[in-house]
C-alpha cells in the first residue's frame, strides 16, 4: 500500500513517473502526455471516430385497402372544384338512400301498430315477450 492511501483501494502504476505524479496529486487533465489530457484536447479522435451519418427518412406512398395506388394517385392529380362536385354528388346520393331506408322502416312500423292496437310499448312493438306481472301484490 502507497503512502496517504486509503485502506480500500490499491493502485497499480506503469511507471516511477506515473506513481511521483500521482502521489503529488497532479490532475492528470493538466498532464499533456496523458490519455485524458488528450480526450479533453480532443487530439487522435479523427482516426479512431468518423462522423456519423445521418438517416434521412424517406416518405414512400402506398396503396390502401380497397383502393389502388394508381387510383390515389389520379385522385391527387384531379382539380379540386371536380372532386368537390363528386363529393357533393356521393353524398347527396347517401342521403337519398337514407331517406328510402327510413320511409320503408315508417311503413313497416306503421304496419306493426295497426296489427296490435291498444297500449304497447316499444319494446313489445319490436317483438319482445311481454312483462310478467307479479302476484303477491
Amino acid at each position: 500500500m502507497l503512502f496517504g492511501e486509503s485502506a480500500y483501494s490499491s493502485y497499480r502504476f506503469l511507471n516511477g513517473k506515473s506513481e511521483s505524479l500521482f502521489l503529488q496529486r497532479k490532475k492528470p487533465s493538466k498532464i499533456a502526455w496523458t490519455i485524458v489530457a488528450r480526450r479533453l484536447h480532443k487530439k487522435g479522435q479523427d482516426i479512431e471516430v468518423s462522423k456519423k451519418r445521418t438517416r434521412r427518412t424517406v416518405k414512400a406512398t402506398r396503396a390502401v385497402v380497397g383502393a389502388t395506388l394508381d387510383a390515389i394517385k389520379a385522385k391527387k392529380n384531379q382539380k379540386p372544384e371536380l372532386r368537390a362536385t363528386l363529393r357533393q354528388a356521393a353524398a347527396a346520393k347517401s342521403k337519398e338512400a337514407k331517406k328510402v331506408a327510413q320511409d320503408k322502416k315508417k311503413v313497416e312500423l306503421s304496419k306493426v301498430k295497426a296489427a296490435q292496437k291498444g297500449n304497447v310499448s316499444k319494446q313489445q312493438m319490436k317483438g319482445a315477450a311481454p312483462k310478467v306481472q307479479a302476484k303477491s301484490r
